[in-house]
């Protein structure tokens, strides 16, 4: 008896993907001066980033929920803004026999290229409810600039009110 299975594609992404997480985890416990349960909680953290821009700035918003301001360093060297901080791991002693942490722990890095209409001398860094917001004001002769223009060469006579003379 010949029997038949549908195939489906994805389905050997998805089972490769979870194996390659679970080593990854065998690595980090069998690595970790910590130990394994500190191995399992400590990952690469990248925080979500929206970039605004106007006429006048860019703005960066980063989320970083959870973090002193004393643990976030930000810095310009050349053409790149760079945001390195940490969240930290919230020791907690418990007897239960199993912690689920979803959320991400650990040192991150955010570097970004700026455009040669910002001037790094104007910068500014501001952190409040877990957002950190960075404003880079745009050079003036990056700003735009309105130019009257002038209607094909005619001249506007001025009218003269009557019984004056010219």
């Amino acid at each position: 008896m010949t029997l038949l299975t549908r195939w489906e594609p994805f389905r050997e992404f998805s089972t490769q993907q979870d194996r390659m997480n679970r080593m990854n985890r065998l690595f980090r416990e069998a690595y970790s001066p910590e130990g394994p349960e500190e191995a399992l909680t400590t990952t690469s953290y990248a925080p979500p980033v929206d970039i605004y821009e106007d006429e006048h700035n860019i703005t960066l918003k980063l989320e970083v929920p959870g973090i002193d301001e004393k643990d976030i360093d930000v810095r310009i060297e050349n053409t790149t803004l760079t945001v390195h901080g940490e969240r930290k791991i919230e020791k907690e002693e418990k007897e239960e026999n199993f912690r689920r942490v979803e959320r991400q722990y650990g040192e991150f890095t955010r570097s970004f290229t700026l455009p040669s209409s910002v001037d790094p001398g104007q910068v500014t860094a501001d952190y409040a409810k877990g957002v950190l917001k960075i404003n880079l004001a745009k050079k003036a002769e990056a700003k735009p600039k309105q130019i009257k223009v002038n209607v094909g060469g005619e001249k506007i006579l001025e009218a003269k009110a009557p019984g004056k003379a010219a």
